[in-house]
């Protein structure tokens, strides 16, 4: 199975109809043409499911699974099945398209990542990239929460990747003017713990984290943009931008949010393994 197939561009985007100067930031990128919307990019994405040790035995759930780029690369290691979950119907279509090996049960469900109605312990691994960070606290809980329920014993393995506040101890007041301009900035009520933090929100849902990468957050930086999309569609989306100038402005305002924070904004995957009962509340 090639893992860089296309995403079929005549169905729906997410925020179709939505003016640019008012969609969530990852709805206007994804737009414009943007399919890797990851904070640490692709080279993030692989280190995670390298960690994750994805394999022919595993049954995969991938939580908000969005426009695909994850589940390629996914499905190109060939488990058992794969399940993506997502709440927007357009993305389910769209992640319903794509193509599987014949040893590899596929299939898309429309749901929430905080209660996927999906049967407990159907998986072995379970990962969301770029979407807990935009939750508030509760609901962060109970997608951890839902993850854990979704897995089956302690080799079970569930994985994040996501945005992080640099360093661990961050003066609150500009922790709290990140997340500020992070919110004007993507429409969103983004609001990223340290990497300290992340790992106490696992622990006291039943993870023990077994491994962490953090790298910078350079999503819109042009060396990303290439690594991430390639040179033909990184020149696309350029164009794209160029011919909207509400997008446009929404664009450069993001780029000029992150490169103001860029020395306490970073990217962090986590690999966590479930924990018997008793050990929680900590990390070990």
């Amino acid at each position: 199975m090639d893992h860089d197939q296309p995403l079929h561009e005549d169905t729906p985007m997410p925020g179709d109809g939505v003016d640019a100067s008012r969609m969530p930031g990852h709805w206007l990128l994804a737009r414009m043409g943007k399919r890797v919307l990851r904070p640490g990019g692709l080279e993030l994405t692989r280190w995670m499911l390298d960690a994750l040790d994805v394999g022919p035995d595993d049954r995969v759930v991938e939580l908000a699974a969005g426009l695909g780029a994850t589940a390629r690369l996914t499905l190109a290691r060939r488990p058992a099945a794969y399940t993506a979950v997502d709440r927007d119907p357009a993305a389910v279509t769209r992640l319903g398209r794509l193509a599987s090996d014949r040893r590899t049960t596929m299939r898309a469900v429309r749901a929430d990542a905080a209660d996927t109605g999906l049967p407990r312990g159907c998986a072995t691994v379970v990962y969301g990239e770029a979407m807990l960070t935009m939750q508030p606290e509760p609901a962060r809980r109970r997608i951890v929460r839902e993850a854990r329920r979704l897995l089956t014993d302690a080799s079970s393995r569930y994985g994040i990747h996501e945005l992080c506040l640099l360093p661990d101890d961050i003066d609150q007041a500009l922790a709290d003017r990140i997340a500020a301009d992070l919110r004007d900035s993507l429409r969103v009520g983004a609001r990223p713990p340290t990497a300290a933090g992340w790992c106490d929100l696992l622990a006291s849902e039943g993870f023990a984290v077994t491994a962490r990468r953090t790298t910078p957050m350079a999503l819109l930086e042009p060396r990303r943009m290439v690594a991430d999309e390639g040179m033909a569609r990184a020149l696309r989306i350029a164009g794209h931008a160029l011919w909207e100038p509400s997008a446009r402005r929404r664009l450069l305002h993001m780029r000029s949010v992150f490169r103001r924070h860029q020395e306490h904004l970073g990217a962090i995957s986590l690999i966590a393994v479930p924990t018997p009962p008793a050990h929680r509340g900590g990390i070990p």
